[in-house]
């Protein structure tokens, strides 16, 4: 299959129920301090639902809503040291703008970092507790998702990643490929969520998963049992009795299904 481009897909699931990515989770060692810090790199406000946990959202912002996916962050004991499968990439206006943001990053407290990468046009940075992220160059496919580009995840078959999460979720697939697939939510706001072929098998838990919410009216069990037969199976991270449930991937990525809004 050639790569295709379906920007003005629209993808209608009547009589079927789906999911909305509506957060990005860290896992941190101190969920203030970092929660800080992504707050002032995205220009965003910072709130609480509870000890251990910074919620990072643009201001005035009423949650749910596809206009952006949110930064929660949470302390755990021992946020170990991975290889992360998840990223997020930075937006970027102009050439001015990006060396502006990259020094302002630096300033609180991100720092260069080598993955391989080379010599590539956009900059490469880990937060103060070494999660990796980019500062991309201007590119007009990101123009209008506000801060955050793109919610990048590696993956070993973007095809198949693609497959699964666009029946997974309600976004549009806009694009695909051997190397990468593209999607988006279907109101063609917000970023991009962005699965691209990279080398290595997953051996550890993640520090950083998606959050997916059903719509009001679903139902969470419902969603579970659906995704599974799409390939998801039950993770046991050390969740306890939580109201969310953990799955995995068909490449075994952890993301969990909220209770509804």
């Amino acid at each position: 299959m050639t790569e295709i481009d379906m920007t003005e897909r629209r993808v209608v699931r009547i009589g079927r129920m789906a999911l909305r990515l509506v957060q990005v989770n860290f896992k941190a060692r101190d969920d203030s301090a970092l929660g800080r810090f992504w707050a002032e790199a995205l220009g965003w406000g910072v709130s609480s639902e509870g000890p251990g946990v910074t919620n990072v959202e643009p201001v005035g912002f009423d949650w749910p809503d596809p206009t952006a996916v949110c930064v929660d962050v949470v302390t755990v004991p021992d946020p170990e040291t991975v290889k992360y499968r998840a990223h997020l990439d930075l937006a970027t206006t102009s050439a001015a703008h990006q060396a502006e943001l990259v020094a302002r990053l630096k300033e609180l407290g991100a720092t260069p970092a080598d993955v391989g990468q080379g010599d590539v046009p956009w900059t490469v940075l880990a937060d103060p507790e070494g999660n990796v992220f980019c500062v991309l160059e201007p590119r007009p496919i990101y123009q209008d998702t506000g801060p955050i580009a793109a919610v990048v995840v590696d993956c070993a078959d973007p095809r198949a990643m693609a497959r699964f999460w666009d029946e997974a979720m309600d976004w549009t697939l806009h694009e695909v490929s051997d190397d990468h697939a593209r999607l988006r939510s279907a109101k063609g706001v917000g970023p991009y969520l962005e699965f691209i072929r990279t080398a290595g098998e997953k051996t550890v838990w993640t520090r950083v998963h998606l959050d997916l919410l059903p719509y009001r009216g679903d139902d969470k069990a419902a969603e579970v049992a659906r995704l599974q037969t799409l390939g998801a199976t039950l993770a046991d991270v050390g969740q306890g009795d939580v109201p969310w449930v953990v799955l995995a991937d068909p490449e075994g990525n952890e993301f969990c299904v909220l209770g509804r809004a």
